[in-house]
């Protein structure tokens, strides 16, 4: 079956926006760095070389690679696409942002989406907010959505009321304070379903009753350590069932991965990942997968 609901379908069809269209200059850079709360000032040559090999792990899926163009009103988080919109059967759903400075991403995307001939289920309106990142697809008929920092209350009641005509059911997980408001703290920071019955979380910060909703639903759940936490150990895309890509430096995470069946990518991430606080689910926007 070919669907928008799933997480860990063999991917058919993604939306990328390379760093090369991303961190157009220097003074690109330097403007939004330090805005944005990275880490550190990215590299720009430094940052193009690692995403040609990410881009070359996404591309052994096999699937088709669409890919969001330049755009000056946009910042650099920009590279972080999934968090402007939502893939589901009944069409796009363009985000608004919790993040005021990446208020103008969900315009952008949604001209890609419409160029590409592709339908726009709805669109979240203030004062909702949410972000791509705070959703999970669980099975093809529930989505886990993070109440979070970055997606609010009024915005889960918009998404509730798009995806109820598709029979979708809506889980709401509300996630900790943890480090406040300007932080990059999504649902998934701490989870990355890999397969229908395994997914990489971050315990510590995630709430019970969602925790032991995910057993309850036969999750097998791979737990990664607090030092690779930060290092983007829970950040883990599937291109396939146990077909995994993560950030090289979480030798723990993968182990327990390869354990569990995983055939594990990786790729250096320094700049595109770790400085930004985006891992490879953050860098890619699956539109289809098959199940």
């Amino acid at each position: 079956m070919i669907t928008c609901h799933s997480e860990y379908g063999l991917l058919k069809s993604v939306f990328l926006k390379r760093a090369d269209d991303t961190y157009l200059d220097d003074g690109l850079i330097d403007r939004d760095w330090q805005r944005l709360n990275y880490l550190s000032r990215p590299d720009k040559a430094k940052a193009s070389v690692e995403y040609i090999n990410f881009e070359s792990v996404v591309t052994k899926a096999g699937g088709s690679v669409s890919y969001f163009p330049k755009d000056a009103t946009v910042t650099i988080d920009s590279i972080y696409c999934r968090d402007a919109s939502i893939a589901t059967d009944g069409g796009m759903i363009i985000c608004n942002m919790g993040k005021p400075a990446r208020a103008t991403e969900p315009e952008v995307q949604a001209m890609a989406f419409q160029e590409a001939g592709m339908t726009i289920l709805g669109t979240i309106t203030a004062p909702g907010t949410v972000e791509g990142g705070d959703v999970a697809w669980l099975d093809p008929k529930t989505l886990a959505v993070g109440h979070t920092y970055r997606t609010n209350a009024a915005g889960i009641e918009q998404l509730k009321s798009l995806l109820s005509p598709l029979g979708i059911d809506v889980l709401v997980a509300p996630l900790p304070h943890y480090k406040g408001p300007t932080d990059v703290f999504h649902l998934m920071s701490i989870l990355s379903p890999v397969d229908r019955d395994l997914a990489v979380v971050y315990s510590p910060l995630m709430p019970i009753p969602f925790r032991s909703e995910l057993l309850a639903r036969g999750f097998t759940l791979i737990e990664v350590p607090e030092k690779e936490f930060d290092t983007m150990g829970c950040n883990v895309l599937a291109m396939a069932p146990r077909q995994v890509m993560m950030v090289k430096g979480n030798p723990k995470t993968r182990a327990t991965l390869e354990v569990a069946g995983c055939k594990v990518y990786e790729f250096e991430g320094n700049e595109i990942s770790v400085k930004g606080g985006g891992g490879p689910t953050c860098l890619t926007r699956p539109v289809q997968r098959e199940i």
